[in-house]
């Protein structure tokens, strides 16, 4: 083979080769992949309006701060000679003026959505809905999710399961390190803190699978820690608590000890059961109270960290 003739030939085929290593790369970049443009559900929706509406007020300085320096760059550009040379030229108050006016309204509004927003979008205030609110209690450990059912008795590991026509609250809380537990698709993240209870309520415009996760850097499995939550239908949601119910493991002391235990991309996994007030007994373990323990199981749970 002749590599003298070859070698240019590849050269002028280097741009066509990187477009396509580049579209290869950037394939699960596309927009329409991404949760917070193309939302599920009212909070999200909202928050992403407010993120619009923040960048095209911010875009009233910055559009004619790019224009006015390419404008600059051409005019006074080296051998020009339209440009008037004013070396003692002064301060001009028009000037001034929109140089802090604009960006002080900007300001001023953006407060204002802000604070606005900043209320009526509270996660732990309940969404109004003619249908009863669905609880859920979430549990973050090392480097997983565990998601109790009040309501059902059972709980399961990196898979949340709820109704879409009803709205979901999340209680969380966490027996590791800091995480942070966000839907993308519908809502803000909301930080789970050992020892402390924090709460988020979202709501689905329609059945779908969304993906969760955290979304605070929390070790080794930070990356494979995520989860699906699942919207499902009054049909569906029916048959999801019948195969949860149906499986024999059960989530006891003995149990979550073994499950707390650090793992990473751990599969998803149903118990039919788990210990009473669990949540609670995790939260206390955090507590600066030292027993007598009501039950053998409380004290399992809460001398689990010791």
């Amino acid at each position: 083979m002749n590599t003298a003739h070859s070698f240019p030939l590849v050269v002028k085929r280097l741009p066509i080769i990187f477009v396509l290593a580049l579209t290869l790369l950037l394939q699960g970049c596309g927009l329409s992949d991404a949760p917070v443009l193309f939302p599920k559900g009212p909070i999200a929706l909202a928050e992403r309006d407010l993120l619009f509406t923040a960048f095209l007020l911010m875009m009233i300085v910055a559009i004619p701060a790019i224009v006015l320096t390419l404008f600059f760059v051409w005019r006074y550009r080296s051998g020009s000679d339209k440009a008037a040379y004013t070396p003692d030229w002064e301060g001009s108050w028009k000037i001034e003026t929109v140089v802090w006016f604009v960006p002080a309204a900007i300001i001023i509004v953006l407060g204002t959505l802000v604070w606005q927003a900043t209320h009526k979008l509270d996660p732990y205030k309940e969404l109004a809905s003619d249908k009863p609110v669905f609880n859920v209690q979430a549990i973050a450990l090392d480097w997983k999710w565990l998601f109790l059912y009040p309501e059902l008795g059972v709980a399961s590991v990196n898979e949340l399961a709820f109704p879409a026509d009803r709205p979901l609250s999340i209680e969380i809380t966490s027996d590791t390190v800091m995480n942070s537990l966000m839907i993308p698709a519908l809502g803000g993240q909301i930080y789970a803190m050992a020892g402390m209870r924090s709460e988020l309520n979202l709501l689905a415009d329609e059945p779908g699978v969304f993906m969760g996760r955290n979304t605070m850097f929390s070790g080794d499995g930070f990356a494979d820690q995520h989860f699906k939550a699942r919207a499902l239908s009054e049909e569906d949601f029916t048959s999801w608590k019948d195969k949860v119910l149906a499986e024999t493991a059960k989530l006891d002391a003995e149990t979550y000890l073994e499950l707390h235990k650090q793992s990473v991309a751990n599969p998803v996994t149903y118990y039919s059961s788990f210990e009473n007030d669990l949540f609670k007994l995790i939260l206390r373990k955090y507590a600066p109270i030292v027993g007598p323990y009501e039950s053998k199981a409380a004290e399992l749970i809460c001398r689990g960290a010791a």
